[in-house]
């Protein structure tokens, strides 16, 4: 199948790989402008434009696909789609938005052949529609999430949906492996799809059900030990890789960044046990601090932390 790609990050670059092996013919792909990157701040292709290099295929780095924000890298890009003669378009975190003009640019595939685009989404939509839907799902406390292949359409991740694949959350997942979990997911999926294109059909999202994943910013990381210990840990695993969820210890700022739940009180932000373990108390319950790290060090287990810090029992986290 003649396929047309737009994506960024590494969940892409892993579905990208996936088509690439499973035979299909990439004609195109779109992803975002090469990044300053490392202490240098040398310029960096992304994942998925490093796999497409690498396959020798075209890529086009538009700063927009809007004709009235870059009129001449937009045309070039949606001229290029149109003339691509793809089958498909398929779509994982590109990070633009994709006009209609985007959206309607390939053949079409599916039983009516009016599937012309699909996302690959992580959630189970109609839940954790938008931008951060694995950090939001852990740091809501959800027992399943997974992988969502959809229709795209104009809206928010409002499309109809074509194929889902479930995985449970872990009380031990951060975002890192859940992340890893659903790249794997999305890269079976979308090969899956295709293997049945002739035959695809779609079904309306539900009304009901419909939550928001609004993008992680930095000012969510400083930690509120006046929360439950539950939602204390969930946040310090959600926001492990970005943007951490961080504590202030003696005028110094560190990062937790994995914890567990632990039966013991105190007052909130109370050092209750050091040693092999930290044990900080929340607004109700304590949590154990599993891996820590301080400005300019790596990440450490709570022992090392301990020891590098001098913290005792006593001591208070702000």
């Amino acid at each position: 199948m003649r396929i047309a790609f737009a994506g960024t990050p590494a969940f892409a670059a892993a579905a990208l790989s996936a088509l690439i092996d499973a035979g299909h013919e990439v004609c195109l792909v779109l992803t975002q402008p090469d990044r300053p990157s490392g202490r240098g701040m040398k310029l960096k292709p992304s994942a998925v434009k490093e796999v497409a290099l690498a396959h020798n295929i075209p890529v086009l780095t538009p700063i927009s696909l809007s004709v009235k924000r870059a009129p001449e890298e937009a045309e070039e890009a949606l001229v290029a789609l149109e003339n691509s003669g793809a089958d498909v378009l398929i779509v994982a975190a590109y990070g633009l938005i994709l006009p209609q003009r985007a959206l309607d640019a390939a053949r079409g595939i599916g039983r009516d052949g009016d599937i012309k685009s699909i996302n690959i989404h992580g959630s189970i939509l109609p839940r954790w529609r938008g931008a951060a839907p694995v950090q939001r799902a852990i740091e809501t406390g959800d027992a399943v999430t997974g992988i969502t292949l959809m229709k795209m359409e104009a809206g928010l991740d409002t499309g109809p949906m074509i194929l889902k694949s479930e995985t449970a959350i872990t009380d031990t997942d951060t975002s890192v492996t859940l992340f890893e979990r659903l790249t794997e997911m999305g890269a079976e999926l979308i090969v899956k799809a295709l293997e049945q294109a002739d035959s695809l059909t779609w079904e309306a999202q539900p009304e009901e059900g419909v939550t928001y994943a609004e993008k992680i910013l930095k000012s969510e990381a400083p930690i509120d030990w006046s929360l439950p210990a539950e939602v204390v840990a969930r946040r310090i695993r959600a926001f492990n890789p970005f943007p951490f969820a961080t504590a202030v210890l003696k005028g110094e700022t560190v990062k937790i960044r994995n914890a567990a739940t632990i039966d013991a009180c105190g007052k909130p932000g109370e050092v209750l046990q050091t040693g092999h373990r930290l044990i900080v108390a929340c607004g109700s319950g304590a949590i154990d601090c599993l891996e820590l790290q301080r400005a300019g060090k790596p990440a450490m287990p709570a022992a090392a932390f301990v020891q590098s810090t001098g913290l005792t029992v006593g001591d208070v986290l702000q």
